[in-house]
């Protein structure tokens, strides 16, 4: 099997005395959707973060294609070619939907130009083009989720960290969502690593999934060998999954 583009190895994060992470080590292969899952609380956006250069991790290594990136910064870790979501959608509410995607853009286009044609570009692939020019700030929840998500293309990630992008959506707009994301991966071969506690998505999305519950990595398989974990039914999923 070739190197995987995202390597985490025996990651671990504490806050005060409290291990948030705890030696977890996972691989995401190039080109793949990767779902982490579990209860609040289980380490996810903690994960994440040290993935993002928020939090330096206490020990442990992330490789990102083979080059070593724990320790750097989130602009160079974003550089390198790593974007992210948050869970708490905020865009620039004053400012217009394409501007907001232009100031991802410029991470990589000095020219506001360049920028602009590259925002654009996002957006169409986004179904946002046509609100290009209102703000934000009057943007419904799914049309947020989804500038969020231009946002952080627009940065030309080859790896798409996404926390929990469809939460709050009804079914039929999780499965636009999904669509999306697929759409994405065929025509640009983006990798994506998504937090999310929407079964439907990480279902019909991942190639496979990680489970964390108290900061301890549990399970990591397809998503039928995952479902039928009993640890993992008994921590999160519920008889009800099965």
């Amino acid at each position: 099997m070739a190197e995987a583009q995202l390597a985490v190895r025996s990651v671990s994060k504490s806050f005060r005395g409290l291990r948030a992470v705890s030696d977890v080590s996972f691989e995401v292969q190039a080109g793949h959707i990767a779902a982490l899952i579990g209860p609040n609380g289980a380490g996810k956006t903690t994960c994440f973060n040290v993935i993002a250069g928020v939090f330096a991790s206490d020990s442990g290594e992330i490789r990102f294609e083979g080059r070593r990136i724990d320790g750097m910064r989130p602009d160079q870790i974003c550089l390198a070619g790593i974007g992210r979501t948050f869970q708490l959608v905020k865009p620039f509410a004053g400012l217009s939907v394409l501007d907001n995607v232009i100031v991802g853009a410029l991470r990589h286009n000095k020219r506001v130009s360049d920028a602009r044609r590259k925002a654009l570009t996002v957006l169409e692939r986004l179904g946002l083009e046509e609100k290009r020019d209102q703000p934000a700030a009057a943007l419904t929840l799914p049309d947020r989720k989804r500038l969020e998500v231009a946002r952080a293309l627009a940065t030309e990630p080859r790896l798409l960290l996404l926390d929990e992008a469809m939460a709050g959506l009804r079914p039929t707009e999780t499965d636009q969502m999904v669509a999306v994301f697929r759409r994405l991966i065929e025509e640009q071969g983006i990798t994506i690593l998504l937090i999310e506690h929407v079964m439907r998505a990480v279902m019909a999305l991942s190639d496979e999934i990680h489970v964390l519950h108290h900061g301890e990595l549990i399970a990591s398989g397809s998503p039928d060998e995952v479902v039928r974990n009993p640890a993992v039914l008994d921590c999160y999923l519920g008889e009800e999954a099965v």
